[in-house]
C-alpha cells in the first residue's frame, strides 16, 4: 500500500531512512550505529531485508526494539525471495510514510549531522525535491581512501552550479552524478517516478525525473563515509588514462545500447507526464535520439563518418556527451 506521509507542522518535515540490505552482516552494525547517533534522528526507519541468507535479518530484528526505544517508529521486512536491489528500494519506498525519504545502503557509515543538515535545506526551500551530497570513500575495513565522491566522478564545478541554480536537466541528461547513498528527496517524486523501469537504476531515475519539473540541488559538503569493496552493488572508481582505454574498447558497445533503451523509455515515459510541456518533450526525444544515432554497432567507417558529422552539427555531442571526444570515439568504432 502507498503510504502517506505524515508532517507535525507546517514548517517540520517528517523524514523517513529507507535501508535495504542483503548478505550484509560483514557491514551493517556499523551504519546501524550511525543511524542511533544521528543528531536529529528519522521518524521512521523502514527496513526491507531481500531474503538474505546470512545473520542481516536476525541483526534487523535486534536493531527494531532499540531504534522504537529510540522513538523511531520502524517498520521491518524480510522477503521471502530475492527482488533485486532496484524492486526492494522500490517497495521500501513505498512503506516509507514521511515526507522526505533517505535511501540508506547497508554498508555506509553517516556523519551525524547527516538528517539534521539535509532536512533543514528541505525545510528552508519547499521547492526542493532532490539533495544528494559529497561522500568520503573509505575502504572495507572504513579507512579512509583519500579521496572524494565527487573528486572520483569528476563533477565539475560548472556541473554544480546548473544543479544549484536550478538547471539539474542540462547536467543529469548528459550523466548521472547523483547517488542514491548521498541523496534525499521528498515524497512528491516517488509518486511521478513509479513504477521503476528495469533500464534505469532508482537513484538516477528519482533525479532525473525530479529535474523535469522541480528542482534538484547538489550540496558540496561530505555528509557519509562511501564504503568500497568486493560486493558493492554499485561503487565508484577512479579511472585512469588505461583504465579508460580499456573500459571504451570493452564496454562502449553494450554502454550505447544501454543508453538508447534508458531514453527510450524516458521518451516513453514522457509521453503521460501531463505536467511536461512541448519543448520539454523535444528535448527528452532530441536526447533519445541522440542515443539511437551513437549506438552504431559496427557499421563501417563510410557509414559512421557522416553520422557523427551531423550529430557534431547538430550540437548532440556537446549537448549530451563529451563533446569532440565522445565524437571521436564513435569514429573510431571501438567496440
Amino acid at each position: 500500500m502507498n503510504q502517506q506521509p505524515t508532517q507535525t507542522n507546517d514548517t517540520s518535515l517528517s523524514t523517513a531512512v529507507v535501508l535495504c540490505t542483503y548478505n550484509g552482516e560483514a557491514y551493517l552494525l556499523a551504519q546501524l550505529d550511525s543511524l542511533r547517533r544521528q543528531t536529529r534522528l528519522p521518524d521512521f526507519l523502514v527496513l526491507f531485508d531481500d531474503a538474505s541468507s546470512d545473520t542481516t535479518a536476525a541483526m534487523l530484528n535486534a536493531a527494531t526494539a532499540e531504534f522504537e526505544a529510540l522513538g523511531v517508529r520502524v517498520h521491518l521486512q524480510v522477503n521471502g525471495r530475492n527482488t533485486g536491489y532496484v524492486r526492494n528500494f522500490e517497495q521500501a519506498f513505498l512503506a516509507a510514510p514521511a515526507d522526505l525519504l533517505f535511501p540508506c545502503d547497508q554498508d555506509d557509515i553517516w556523519h551525524a549531522d547527516k538528517i539534521a543538515r539535509m532536512t533543514a535545506c528541505f525545510e528552508s526551500d519547499p521547492a526542493l525535491d532532490v539533495l544528494h551530497c559529497d561522500a568520503n570513500l573509505v575502504d572495507a575495513d572504513a579507512a579512509p581512501m583519500g579521496r572524494r565522491l565527487f573528486e572520483v566522478l569528476e563533477v565539475t564545478r560548472p556541473e554544480m552550479a546548473a544543479m544549484t541554480q536550478g538547471n539539474a536537466l542540462d547536467v543529469l541528461i548528459k550523466r548521472n552524478v547523483v547517488t542514491g547513498a548521498a541523496m534525499a528527496f521528498r515524497r512528491r517524486v516517488l509518486d511521478k517516478a513509479l513504477p521503476f523501469p528495469a533500464e534505469w537504476a532508482h537513484d538516477e531515475w528519482l533525479a532525473l525525473v525530479a529535474a523535469l519539473d522541480g528542482r534538484v540541488r547538489t550540496l558540496d559538503e561530505v555528509l557519509i563515509d562511501y564504503r568500497q569493496h568486493a560486493n558493492n552493488q554499485i561503487g565508484v572508481k577512479a579511472r585512469g588514462v588505461l583504465h579508460k582505454a580499456a573500459g571504451i574498447a570493452g564496454y562502449r558497445k553494450a554502454f550505447l545500447k544501454r543508453m538508447e533503451a534508458r531514453y527510450r523509455v524516458l521518451a516513453e515515459r514522457a509521453q503521460s507526464m501531463d505536467r511536461l510541456d512541448a519543448a520539454q518533450r523535444a528535448r527528452i526525444h532530441d536526447r533519445w535520439a541522440h542515443a539511437q544515432q551513437r549506438n552504431l554497432g559496427r557499421k563501417p567507417l563510410v557509414v559512421r563518418a557522416p553520422i557523427v558529422a551531423r550529430e557534431l552539427a547538430r550540437g548532440r555531442y556537446h549537448r549530451y556527451g563529451q563533446g569532440i571526444r565522445s565524437a571521436l570515439v564513435d569514429l573510431m568504432g571501438l567496440d
